[in-house]
């Protein structure tokens, strides 16, 4: 006979922390959590994932970064066993203030402490992108392109080019892991192969913000390039700890006044950069098209996607690097 019983509680439970983080009521949504080092948090985006107290720190900021939400209708399964218990959650007509109307699921694992059930485990998804759902994206490349076009920088040249930011997949997990000074070590090294790569293809390294990049190129072809080996010297290492990589570029008119940058080039280029997958290398339509037939290339098809603080949509490509 199993040990796995229904438990309606559980389900209850999850619906109130559940309503309790769409009204942005930050002190509840923490005390719902477990206080065991196992608790864990994975979103819907890909470098949305948060442990212990990383997650306990940060999820108050993250909950004014994301737009509040309600719900008409919801369906979840509860089930306990012993001290371990979960819920499947699915959300219908999910409605947040941008507007937008989405499905949602969520899967909770929750332990029993002291005679109280806390949430040790938190598993977000929907079936597109977090910029197609929700109107939205995590704030790492926000936060480089705001840093980039606050702060003096000295080019090289204006007009046509070809703007890149990186940043590494995952990060706030591994630095959790690894700690202050390991994580530290392994950052600086990855920033120095990265200057060697853009220099050894034209291209200038404009700022640099936590683990992320933002370059710029007088060429097309030579920021492709750097972007394909930068992708190829990451996969082929053998260091640790393994790191992956997501990279946008977009080519349009650079104008530099006062030493600061301007242009919607370097917007768009971190808009594209961050509907990358780790181990992608995105582009906008203008790169694709600066490149033309270039046989040392290939391209998936395009897609139509939508950037955040942009109109309409946009045709984007992903260079399939991998030899």
């Amino acid at each position: 006979m199993s040990d796995i019983t229904p438990s309606p509680e559980l389900g209850a439970i999850v619906r109130r922390w559940l309503r309790s983080y769409a009204a942005g009521d930050k002190e509840a949504v923490l005390n719902l959590f477990s206080q065991d080092s196992a608790l864990g948090y994975i979103g819907s985006s890909h470098d949305e994932i948060w442990r212990d107290e990383t997650l306990r720190r940060g999820m108050g900021g993250y909950m004014e970064d994301i737009p509040s939400f309600s719900w008409d209708k919801d369906d979840f399964r509860g089930y306990e066993c012993g001290k371990l218990g979960w819920v499947e959650w699915f959300g219908g007509r999910v409605s947040l203030d941008s507007g937008k109307e989405i499905t949602f699921r969520s899967t909770f694992v929750l332990h029993l402490e002291k005679g109280v059930w806390r949430i040790v485990h938190v598993h977000n998804s929907n079936p597109v992108s977090n910029m197609d759902a929700l109107g939205y994206q995590s704030r790492g490349f926000e936060e480089l392109l705001e840093a980039a076009l606050s702060a003096p920088v000295n080019l090289a040249q204006t007009g046509m080019a070809t703007i890149m930011f990186t940043d590494i997949a995952g990060s706030s997990a591994l630095a959790e892991t690894l700690g202050d000074a390991r994580w530290s070590a392994a950052v600086q090294a990855h920033m120095k192969q990265v200057g060697d790569i853009l220099s050894d293809h034209g291209g200038t390294l404009v700022k640099t913000l936590g683990d992320g990049t933002m370059s710029a190129f007088p060429s097309a072809t030579g920021a492709l390039t750097a972007a394909a080996e930068l992708q190829r010297m990451i996969t082929n290492s053998t260091a640790e700890p393994r790191l992956q990589i997501r990279i946008g570029l977009h080519t349009g008119d650079l104008v530099e006044q006062d030493g600061d940058m301007f242009g919607t080039v370097v917007n768009k280029a971190a808009r594209v950069a961050s509907i990358a997958a780790p181990g992608d290398i995105c582009l906008s339509d203008a790169t694709h098209i600066m490149v033309g037939g270039a046989t040392q290339f290939d391209f998936s098809e395009p897609a139509q996607v939508r950037l955040k603080g942009l109109e309409g949509q946009h045709t984007t490509y992903r260079l399939e690097w991998q030899e």
